[in-house]
């Protein structure tokens, strides 16, 4: 490995070993681009490449979803979540006294002015998220043939639950979102294998979708290794430091891995590792499930966002994947696929060809931030370190520009937008 050197130095000049913890969408867009920036870059990670939330994802780039989870009287919400364990969001009783101090936090930037302030910081990333993609994605030859273009449709099963949505609409459209307005006969006519029992809808024209989350960041990590990047098995469990500075990641095996700069970006997981860098952060997880069941007849065309149940339908090269339950429940506990089963029901209401048979059910860690926004931070103890997670829903979609901005931040390049709301420290104090 190469020695540790001046911070004053370009990586062209010096060509300086970045380590990037993490092998997921996020890790290895990070380590795109830092190739790009002249770095030598090997990525760590105790499993292999995207086989993390980004193999079993819903497939979405949902640059329209600049609203935060967290909306204006989400409050109203948390008892059903704690008696409905099979509901769109549930959070686990044993897990409640740890998950609270991110409760607080989540209802917290639920106030309308959080809110808004929150979805314009989250728009600055999103507007960006094709412009940064599209020359990613066609450098590795993964463009048309996996990557899909034609918007989403968001459906209601009454004019009730339209109205009900129309804050949200309205906010994503002051930040530059496209929405339509459907009626009940345009729904039909875009998706006729659809159940007639919704009123309208909205299309949101620049929503994209995926055909194969893990062929894409697969097909990333083969581009990343051609380009020179190494990959190396390893699961980081602490750091080694020399006068005063992080130098090396130690692995759970007892190996030093020297660096002169690194990234966490390693998703749910990065918390403990970045508490051992001197950050500490409120990331949590929400366990997401879903199940991908064959077409056998069915026609979809394109993301069906049913609003009324917080779930999609994604039409997918290996079938359609019916997603997007969330539980808080932390790593710990082991999976409770009878969420997947009551979800995969609901997408049986709104596509009533679906059948189970040949499903197969999933469960994934989305690292989580309680107000809905990614750490893309330079760290504030250490010149060299850096951290990309807390992506949520969104880590497919904010990928690419992730990369760009740490590429950036580690670079000492100016970044495109201000990085100020990104950063780890932003809950201290």
């Amino acid at each position: 490995m190469p020695k540790p050197s001046s911070a004053s130095k370009s990586p062209s000049q010096s060509k300086q070993h970045a380590v990037v913890v993490g092998s997921g969408i996020v890790g290895v867009n990070v380590g795109l681009a830092l190739l790009k920036k002249g770095y030598d870059v090997t990525l760590l990670d105790r499993g292999e490449p995207g086989m993390g939330a980004s193999f079993g994802n819903a497939g979405g780039i949902a640059v329209t979803e600049c609203a935060p989870i967290a909306m204006p009287g989400v409050w109203t919400n948390v008892p059903g979540w704690l008696m409905d364990p099979l509901g769109p969001l549930s959070v686990r009783w044993s897990y409640l006294p740890k998950m609270m101090p991110w409760l607080i936090r989540f209802l917290a930037a639920s106030s309308k002015s959080r809110v808004e302030q929150i979805a314009t910081e989250l728009a600055a990333i999103l507007n960006r998220a094709w412009e940064d993609y599209d020359p990613v994605i066609a450098e590795a030859g993964l463009s048309g043939a996996v990557f899909k273009k034609e918007g989403a449709m968001g459906v209601y099963r009454s004019e009730k639950t339209r109205r009900d949505a129309e804050y949200g609409i309205d906010l994503r459209r002051r930040n530059g979102v496209k929405i339509r307005d459907l009626t009940k006969d345009e729904v039909r006519d875009i998706e006729p294998d659809l159940a007639p029992i919704f009123t309208c809808g909205v299309m949101e024209e620049d929503w994209g979708r995926v055909l194969d989350p893990f062929r894409i960041v697969n097909g990333l990590y083969k581009h990343f290794l051609e380009r020179g990047g190494k990959f190396q098995n390893a699961e980081v469990i602490d750091f080694v430091y020399r006068d005063g500075k992080p130098r090396a990641a130690m692995t759970a095996q007892g190996e030093q891995i020297t660096f002169d700069k690194v990234v966490v970006a390693c998703g749910a997981w990065s918390k403990t590792l970045a508490t051992r860098l001197g950050s500490s952060v409120p990331l949590d997880t929400e366990r997401g499930y879903n199940t991908t069941v064959p077409y056998n007849g069915v026609k979809l065309s394109r993301m069906i966002i049913c609003a009324d149940d917080s779930f999609v339908l994604t039409p997918m090269e290996m079938g359609i994947r019916v997603g997007g339950a969330v539980e808080l429940g932390g790593l710990v506990a082991a999976p409770n696929y009878d969420r997947a089963k009551a979800l995969f029901a609901k997408g049986k209401e709104v596509l009533p060809k679906l059948s189970a048979e040949g499903g197969t059910e999933w469960m994934g860690f989305r690292p989580s931030m309680p107000d809905s926004k990614p750490v893309i931070s330079a760290s504030p103890k250490h010149e060299n370190v850096f951290f990309a997670f807390g992506h949520g829903h969104l880590g497919l979609t904010m990928a690419a520009t992730t990369g760009r901005l740490i590429a950036d931040l580690m670079s000492e390049a100016t970044p495109p937008i201000n990085m100020t709301p990104y950063r780890i420290d932003r809950f201290q104090g």
